[in-house]
């Protein structure tokens, strides 16, 4: 009987413990639950923060009550970007924001006039705390004896791999997520660092597949999990679903991977670094690997929510689709933060009359829509891999296909990048990717061509 891995998939939106054979990568069993933030007083202006406690509490209680636990020989955890916590000498959690809280953009202009250059970082400068180092910056300069305590600075998906295994550790696919924090051209931590004194905080860098250390005693008592059982480092979320695409091809094989959930990013293997622009959210993630790789992004779950409302439970149909072809019904960015074209309000216009399942197709159309100006931009070529929510979307990857009739867009499952990696990263064969099934384009594909061109010229209108 082989043996099983438990992974951790910490999202901006849910939590989720699976359970993923490590002979086929299956996931076997899995539980969730929502990870919103939660107001924390006495912090100044910092009014929200990161559930670590309540996750924690939930994950214990989760992995008590794993059937077959001891199959289980590893722990991996993977977590959304953007995110860190400060612990102190005595491995207490000090601090963990939320970027989307907006408290940090009251010190904006003093962070801006420290941060690296765009060039030095590919870090475009983005609002709130999505870069990781505006949160740290806001820490350090508004609440000095919560800093002055700290003695480890601890990305998200190793603040997990830390509170399970009781060894600190940095890597680069969280530091390279636009945090100001890395120099992915000299894969060194980025002046900043040093400029603010940082560099003591952090603790080594380990590659995202090494092993820490066994599980903390306290823990296999709490849980019953083996005493034997390891904890490896863990990686950033979209990283992850990229990642055994990556590993599974050539090293001259251009493809693409739109990592979908709270938020959609395209991440690009082959795409010219060159092409990247600070003012539409464009980035160089930086892979397990150590590469850089052109990404951009919007916060397409949010958007699709937004826009969709009530009907964001409905699926989408086809005649829905064509109902809000037929009504002229539109939505224009932007309703979340970031994305290529911030500073703008989002609308939805011609909308009124549509039903639950028309109003999910325009939200669908709208995220196909950005996905596929994304994509332009970037220049990207070779197959584009849906990966996440919207790949079980009914409609999102075969609009995105009528949308681009020359490229070949194919759904990888809804968790289907992450299962696989965790085979990598766990040390384990991975299964060979079967080949992605072609998706035919609608009947709808010249109309939605020429909406899209409207919708473009709306962009700039």
């Amino acid at each position: 009987m082989s043996e099983l891995l438990a992974v951790i998939d910490i999202g901006k939106t849910n939590a989720k413990l699976m359970l993923v054979d490590d002979g086929s990568g299956a996931t076997v069993w899995s539980r969730e639950r929502a990870s919103p933030a939660i107001a924390v007083p006495g912090f100044g202006t910092l009014a929200r923060q990161l559930d670590v406690h309540g996750i924690e509490g939930w994950l214990v209680a989760q992995l008590k009550a794993t059937p077959e636990k001891h199959r289980i020989r590893a722990i991996l955890p993977v977590a959304h970007g953007a995110a860190m916590a400060l612990v102190d000498g005595e491995g207490e959690t000090l601090i963990a924001p939320d970027y989307e809280d907006t408290c940090f953009d009251a010190l904006r202009r003093q962070y801006r006039a420290s941060r690296p250059a765009y060039a030095e970082t590919l870090s475009p400068a983005l609002p709130a705390g999505l870069n990781l180092g505006a949160q740290i910056f806001f820490v350090q300069e508004t609440l000095p004896e919560v800093f002055l305590r700290a003695r480890t600075i601890l990305t998200y998906p190793q603040y997990w791999s830390w509170r399970l295994s009781g060894i600190a550790a940095s890597e680069v696919t969280s530091l390279g997520c636009h945090s100001d924090l890395w120099n992915p051209a000299s894969q060194t931590f980025s002046k900043l660092v040093a400029d603010q004194g940082w560099g003591g905080l952090m603790p080594p860098l380990r590659p995202a597949r090494a092993v820490l250390g066994p599980l903390r005693q306290l823990l296999t008592e709490a849980t019953g999990l083996p005493a034997d059982c390891a904890v490896i480092c863990g990686i950033h979320d979209s990283n992850a679903s990229y990642l055994s695409h990556r590993v599974a091809r050539g090293e001259d094989e251009a493809f693409s991977v739109i990592s979908t959930g709270t938020w959609c990013i395209v991440l690009s293997h082959g795409a010219d670094l060159a092409r990247l622009r600070e003012g539409e959210d464009m980035l160089a993630n930086v892979d397990a690997l150590g590469v850089p790789t052109a990404t951009a992004r919007f916060m397409g779950g949010r958007e699709y929510a937004a826009i969709a409302g009530d009907a964001a439970v409905v699926p989408p149909t086809a005649a829905g689709l064509s109902a809000v072809l037929e009504a002229g019904a539109i939505a224009l960015p932007s309703f979340a933060l970031g994305g290529p074209c911030q500073g703008q309000e989002g609308r939805v216009m011609r909308a009124e009359a549509l039903t639950a399942e028309a109003r999910a197709a325009l939200a669908t159309l709208y995220c196909a829509l950005m996905a596929d100006l994304i994509l332009d931009r970037l220049d990207v070529s070779g197959p584009v891999l849906v990966d996440g929510p919207f790949a079980a979307n009914p409609l999102f990857p075969a609009v995105l296909q009528s949308l681009r009739p020359e490229d070949r867009v194919a759904a990888s499952g809804t968790r289907g990048g992450i299962t696989a990696a965790v085979l990598w990263l766990a040390g384990s064969a991975l299964p060979a990717e079967p080949p992605a099934a072609s998706l035919a384009p609608l009947p709808q594909a010249r109309a939605l061509r020429g909406y899209r061109d409207r919708w473009r010229g709306m962009l700039t209108a």
